[in-house]
């Protein structure tokens, strides 16, 4: 097992290029089994998730040509079998995109309950069962979710989702693409890989509109053909960087970015007293002054992300005065907050929200990732206590971040990645 040895207390300068957007690459990917021809998808980050899903790709039969660092083909027109590997698919919470794209092409689809990140709250699939059963589908759930399509094929319908889910619209769009009839999604959710997915599918011959909104329409056509696609930046890595710098202090550029997307984040680090530049594709964010508190709450897009709100809770231990962080789309998120609270944070947890009184410094410490954005929010706080902490189960961290220590070292972090039984002098940190 990795460990990362990390020397904080420095600010960061330089400039970070953002990779193709982790939560759209999962689903495209499975949503390449849609397709009847060879597609090319760009920009895909280099992350363990997506190894994993081109290792399920290649055991349901589609053929798998790695073009070069961030570009893939697909042939997905002579799949084999309709089971996902169990103990692939067990790995990662993207998994279940695989239901709605078999169910989709192939009317039937087998595929192990999903894994990934526990980050203390229930992440039920109540929503996407309830939309496959409305298009017709039978659905088991076990060991193995089991699905299958009445006749062999979705059927359009109408479709309002109870609670605003990123993952039943986008397993929605997918099993409706190629089914019998129009299907109408309410309530949907408006995420930019949302409309990435309805863009990549659209691309490939599909006929979806709406995506972005409150209310997506899906014709179901006959076939879906090859083609190329680009993935979008992504959102959430951008801002962890960007909060990496508001807790450190110093100056980054931020390239390659979508800063639409961004606005939802940039707004409260302005709020927070830093200082967010756009330019073109890029963003300079810049923090030399005292932070200032703030509240905080997630909400669906285009409201503050929850995938970043372990981020900017680690930010807010070093603003001034009291804030709080509330967690409006999960039960909880907040299990890494014993892990802020040995650094010095001031943190308390009273049911979805958390208070947090801000402090001068936080002190090093033995840490640990408990999912992938608590580990992102370690390496944050890792970077400004002032001297060395270790940060255990990084394979999170990898699930979503690509070359997330090569990017960091670039802007000027002392970062050692080693072996748990190795222990290196501190002064070959950098």
């Amino acid at each position: 097992m990795t460990k990362y040895i990390v020397q904080g207390g420095s600010p960061l300068f330089g400039e970070v290029h953002i990779s193709g957007a982790k939560n759209a690459a999962v689903a495209i990917l499975p949503a390449a089994l849609l397709v009847d021809g060879v597609c090319r998808i760009e920009n895909i980050p280099q992350i363990s998730d997506v190894t994993v899903l081109l290792k399920i790709l290649e055991q349901l039969g589609a053929k798998v040509r790695v073009l070069n660092r961030s570009d893939v083909e697909l042939d997905c027109r002579h799949i084999i079998t309709t089971r996902a590997p169990q103990e692939l698919a067990h790995k990662l919470r993207a998994s279940y995109y695989l239901i709605g794209a078999l169910l989709g092409r192939f009317g039937e689809a087998e595929v192990s309950m999903p894994g990934g990140c526990n980050f203390g709250g229930t992440r039920p699939i109540d929503q996407h069962v309830k939309g496959f059963a409305a298009m017709g589908a039978t659905v088991r759930e076990g060991d193995y979710i089991c699905a299958a399509a009445e006749g062999g094929r979705m059927k359009g319908a109408n479709i309002y989702l109870d609670v605003v889910s990123v993952g039943a619209t986008m397993n929605i769009m997918m099993a409706a693409a190629l089914a019998d009839g129009t299907t109408v999604i309410e309530n949907a959710a408006k995420e930019p890989h949302i409309v990435d997915l309805a863009n990549f599918l659209n691309s490939m011959g599909a006929d979806i509109k709406g995506a972005g909104t409150d209310t997506i329409r899906v014709a179901g056509v006959e076939r879906l053909h090859g083609g190329a696609y680009a993935i979008i930046p992504d959102q959430i890595e951008a801002g962890t960087y960007m909060a990496a710098v508001a807790a450190t202090g110093g100056q980054i550029r931020v390239r390659g970015i979508i800063p639409k997307h961004m606005d939802c984040i940039t707004a409260k680090l302005q709020e927070m007293g830093v200082e967010v530049e756009e330019q073109d594709d890029d963003l300079i964010v810049r923090r030399s002054g005292e932070l200032r508190h703030a509240n905080v709450k997630t909400l669906p897009y285009p409201g503050f992300p929850t995938d970043m709100q372990p981020q900017i809770t680690t930010v807010l231990t070093l603003a001034s005065g009291t804030s709080t962080v509330t967690e409006g789309v999960w039960d909880s998120r907040y299990r890494y907050v014993g892990e802020l609270t040995r650094m010095g944070a001031q943190i308390r947890v009273e049911g979805r929200t958390a208070i947090v009184e801000g402090v001068e410094r936080l002190s090093p410490a033995n840490i640990q990732a408990y999912d992938l954005r608590a580990g992102a929010a370690m390496l944050i706080a890792a970077l400004a206590a002032d001297g060395v902490s270790e940060i255990t189960n990084v394979q999170y961290i990898e699930r979503g971040y690509e070359d997330i220590i090569g990017k960091l070292r670039a802007l000027g972090a002392k970062i050692d990645c080693v072996e748990e039984n190795d222990e290196p002098p501190i002064r070959q940190i950098g």
